[in-house]
């Protein structure tokens, strides 16, 4: 592809470093943009450059924030004794999006996955356990991937949060195996969760 720019051909390659963005839908999109007015693109820019300076990590759940705690923990409407357990925030935004579920959630960042080099001290699982351990907890719900890397995950959580003696609870298989959450419909997704059963060894 000849780029007459160097600006251009910056920018093109910015854009088609984003997931799912391939060059000539990169170039399409800086064309765009190069159309556009100043103050369009300086808006553009700073919505850009404030999500990534302004934007914060929940202290408490791990979600993102605006400030230390996410508007969900800080809802005291939620029912705080059942913690919703999820691989990233997209899984947060999808179970919410079916206003089905009116606990709380942790966050883990990933899966284990020991191919890509992921293992339990790069997840957000410690302070999952410390929560547990020092809250009074009445449910943790495993809303993970139905991968092997979530089977994974589930098994690893289910040895290390047992001995507190919450109910420990998993989606129902409507999700599809070997999907991901995100991508669950939303009608899916919240039969799956109202119909979420025991979490067991097996």
């Amino acid at each position: 592809m000849n780029i007459p720019s160097k600006y251009l051909e910056n920018a093109v390659d910015q854009l088609s470093s984003l997931p799912g963005i391939g060059r000539r839908t990169a170039l399409r999109l800086a064309l765009n943009l190069l159309k556009r007015s100043e103050t369009e693109i300086d808006d553009f820019s700073k919505s850009l450059i404030d999500m990534k300076h302004k934007i914060e990590m929940c202290s408490s759940c791990g979600n993102i924030s605006d400030k230390n705690l996410c508007s969900i923990c800080e809802n005291s409407n939620r029912d705080n004794k059942t913690i919703c357990v999820v691989e990233d925030i997209r899984d947060v935004m999808a179970i919410e999006s079916t206003s089905s579920y009116k606990g709380i959630y942790h966050v883990l960042g990933g899966l284990i996955s020991p191919m890509d080099g992921i293992g339990p001290l790069d997840l957000n699982i410690e302070s999952l356990v410390n929560k547990v351990a020092s809250q009074e907890i009445d449910e943790i719900i495993f809303a993970l991937s139905p991968t092997m890397e979530g089977d994974t995950t589930n098994f690893y959580l289910y040895k290390k949060l047992q001995s507190f003696s919450p109910f420990i609870t998993t989606l129902s298989r409507g999700v599809a195996v070997g999907s991901e959450l995100q991508y669950a419909d939303e009608l899916t997704l919240s039969r799956s969760l109202l119909q979420r059963q025991e979490f067991k060894m097996s």
